[in-house]
């Protein structure tokens, strides 16, 4: 196995001490957003054989597995992170993969530059993902039922939002959230900022349920998503339970340190809390406006001491080990590729010693034994 020298990513959402925390490192003063784990492009983990992505170029059925590449291809199919958010990231979704397809083909076919601002698809793939909390994590997911939206916000007085209201008494329910979303996307921006002003005062005011708004809006002043994330529930996970996003559902996360798993991809469709570009009519054609409870995952048991956060993707399939003092050995050996992280004390995996935020990349078939004492997360797929 491959121990990994991973990529921070200093996006400026990040918190400047929660990665360094688990480190046990000083903080440099900056943001540190993300620490990418696989073989991704954009920062592929580094081994000693070189990048993970040259080495699974290499040898793709070697590294992966004939039964991984004959269903994914010659590529890792899942990119795992440490996601650490000092501020609101931007209200998004993520689109299927029959969408992923259609959408990156259709902007090849316009030509439109693959780095260009506008660009909607990256890639042609979806990005399903899935966030384990470490810490008391914040986050936003699925559309509230209309009713208590409405709820939310008239409760704040504010005299702009009350068509929104009105609107969300309507039916059908899915109607009335596609209404209100397109409404607060194409509101005069002027007229906008001067309501999310109104209504950010307000939810200071108030604080309660109204509480985490107001911190979204201090991040945010006067940008419509503040508005559009009121429509979301919000939702508090605690040390270990879980958040899976599936395509469509619009989201953002808040607050906190956690471990991310997702699809290989970079496709992202924004709603708002972003200086960066927001594609309304393609976003509202992905939008899935149907009020959802979020879903809230708490690992299961499984053989071996194994705890899974169970979902209906392939690309990944992440699960824990909560090593006892004085445990036995276990054997993770799998046919298929594994990322294994350490986010608490000390485990041995094959000849490395892994302390909080260190991994490494198991191959197809490697034997790979851990014991010690301490919190491993293991990332790998479904053939």
């Amino acid at each position: 196995m491959d121990r990994l020298d991973n990529t921070i990513r200093p996006y400026a959402w990040g918190s400047t001490t929660a990665i360094a925390r688990l480190l046990g490192v000083e903080p440099t003063g900056e943001p540190q957003a993300e620490m990418w784990m696989g073989a991704h492009p954009g920062a592929p983990s580094r081994t000693g054989r070189g990048s993970l992505a040259e080495v699974i170029a290499a040898d793709p059925e070697r590294e992966l597995g004939a039964a991984t590449v004959a269903k994914f291809g010659p590529r890792l199919p899942f990119l795992l992170k440490l996601l650490a958010a000092g501020a609101p990231l931007s209200l998004q979704v993520h689109p299927d993969l029959d969408q992923a397809k259609a959408g990156y083909a259709d902007e090849e076919r316009r030509g439109v530059p693959a780095d260009a601002a506008h660009r909607t698809y990256k890639d042609a793939n979806h990005k399903p993902e899935l966030v384990c909390a470490l810490t008391e994590f914040d986050g936003l997911c699925g559309f509230r039922e209309p009713l208590r939206a409405a709820e939310l916000l008239d409760a704040l007085g504010v005299d702009s939002l009350k068509p929104y209201v009105d609107l969300l008494h309507a039916r059908p329910e899915e109607a009335a959230l596609r209404e209100v979303l397109t409404a607060i996307l194409t509101a005069d921006r002027e007229e906008m900022a001067r309501t999310v002003t109104e209504a950010a005062a307000a939810c200071d005011r108030l604080g309660g349920d109204h509480a985490p708004y107001a911190a979204i809006a201090h991040h945010y002043p006067g940008d419509p998503g503040v508005i559009a994330a009121m429509l979301l529930n919000h939702v508090r996970l605690q040390p270990g339970e879980a958040l899976y996003l599936g395509a469509g559902v619009p989201h953002a996360y808040l607050n906190g340190l956690g471990v991310e798993i997702m699809a290989n991809s970079d496709n992202v469709l924004r709603c708002g809390l972003t200086p960066k570009h927001v594609d309304v009519p393609e976003l509202l054609r992905i939008v899935r406006f149907e009020p959802r409870d979020p879903g809230v995952l708490r690992p299961e048991a499984a053989p071996d001491g194994e705890e899974l956060y169970d979902t209906p993707t392939d690309e990944f399939r992440l699960s824990r080990y909560v090593l006892p003092a004085g445990g036995t050995t276990h054997d993770l050996t799998l046919d298929t590729p594994q990322i294994l992280l350490c986010t608490a004390g000390s485990v041995h995996a094959g000849e490395h010693e892994l302390t909080p935020g260190t991994s490494v990349f198991v191959p197809a078939g490697e034997k790979a034994e851990v014991s010690g004492t301490g919190t491993l997360f293991r990332a790998t797929v479904v053939v």
